[in-house]
């Protein structure tokens, strides 16, 4: 199985609070509107020693000009670009988040909704041998985008996802009031059952120490950090999620599968690996004696879980194939995945809800 990059990657995930802007003046990048600033002395005192400012600065400039010369070639880079997703690019001393972790590079969500910050650790350049560099720069720059693109896209995740749900409180919705909603009133009404009912996180811990792919790619890589990977497909599941209740696409071709994110049916959808299973896609579906009551109205339901195995990928025959181009599930963009999440609520959650758990699926981890 490929492997991913995770050097810079898994910053992304953590929260930080986007910095106020430098008071120096900031440097053009010549075919982007952001600009790259310096802040010599952010953080716990520390400054940035004005020769390795210097190199940061004309390093990263030139990175950045490698990155809009080959614009073609980095996806998501252009992709950020072209929908003015970074307000500006910050060099500080020492990057970290607010848990006091130190990292290379860190993208952090500002007031501004849809615009992100990415900052860059000046003293971690160049103990990793980038002054100086910008052609080695560069595509480690590119590989930020990634988690440029998903920062933009989502909110702040909130802390211990995985607790004990307030069932008679779950703001879930009938059909009838999901058919009335906006594609906007049902992306904001999903992260309210995001906030509050909907898991995205394997409570079994099946990717914790696992490497990530790169979308689009077979290529894996390790993470820096035990729940990076953990991070980086929380953030994948939840955007490809919101896409579902919110493109008009999926109300028009996976109506049920909207519906099943909105009323209560659905309230775990998690990457997870599982080696002894071949299948990328499963539901389980709690039986009848498992079924639960949710919401004001006191509706009963039998809970789904949808699982996407990370690493497997469709075969030729299987449905979706030419659209996951034969990718692991890992490797797929939030739009691919998106289409691979809803193929599998609409075509198998009425199903298992009528005969609940295949015997062999209960006795595979994670349940």
């Amino acid at each position: 199985m490929p492997r991913t990059f995770f050097f810079a990657l898994c910053s992304v995930i953590f929260f930080a609070p986007a910095p106020a802007t430098p008071a120096q003046e900031g440097h053009a990048v010549p075919g982007v509107p952001f600009q790259v600033y310096l802040d010599r002395e952010r953080g716990e005192g520390e400054t940035i020693p004005q020769d390795v400012a210097d190199d940061a600065v004309e390093t990263v400039v030139q990175a950045f000009g490698i990155l809009v010369r080959d614009r073609s070639q980095h996806k998501r880079f252009d992709q950020a670009v072209t929908n003015d997703l970074l307000q500006q690019v910050v060099i500080e001393p020492r990057v970290l988040n607010r848990d006091g972790k130190e990292f290379p590079f860190l993208v952090a969500r500002t007031k501004q909704k849809g615009k992100v910050n990415l900052l860059i650790n000046a003293m971690r350049l160049r103990e990793d041998g980038y002054l100086g560099q910008p052609d080695a720069l560069a595509p480690r720059l590119a590989k930020e985008f990634q988690w440029v693109i998903s920062k933009a896209a989502t909110k702040s995740a909130r802390r211990g996802r995985l607790r004990k749900r307030d069932l008679p409180r779950a703001p879930v919705f009938t059909n009838a009031e999901i058919r009335k909603m906006t594609p906007e009133e049902r992306t904001e009404s999903l992260q309210t059952l995001l906030d509050t009912y909907i898991q995205t996180v394997d409570a079994h811990g099946s990717l914790v120490d696992q490497p990530y792919y790169e979308i689009g790619t077979t290529t894996l890589t390790a993470p820096e950090h035990s729940d990076s990977t953990i991070k980086l497909y929380d953030i994948r599941v939840r955007h490809a999620l919101r896409l579902i209740v919110g493109d008009p696409y999926f109300w028009e071709t996976t109506q049920k599968a909207v519906r099943s994110l909105l009323n209560g049916k659905i309230w775990h959808v998690l990457m997870a690996r599982i080696d002894e299973r071949d299948w990328t896609t499963r539901t389980r579906v709690a039986p009848e004696n498992k079924a639960v009551t949710v919401g004001k109205r006191g509706k009963v339901i039998q809970p789904a879980k949808i699982l996407v195995n990370y690493h497997r990928s469709l075969e030729p025959k299987e449905a979706l194939y030419r659209e996951t181009q034969g990718l692991p599930m890992g490797a797929l963009s939030a739009e691919q995945l998106a289409r691979v999440i809803a193929w599998e609520i609409q075509s198998q959650i009425t199903e298992k809800s009528l005969r609940g758990h295949v015997a062999q699926d209960e006795q595979t981890a994670p349940e």
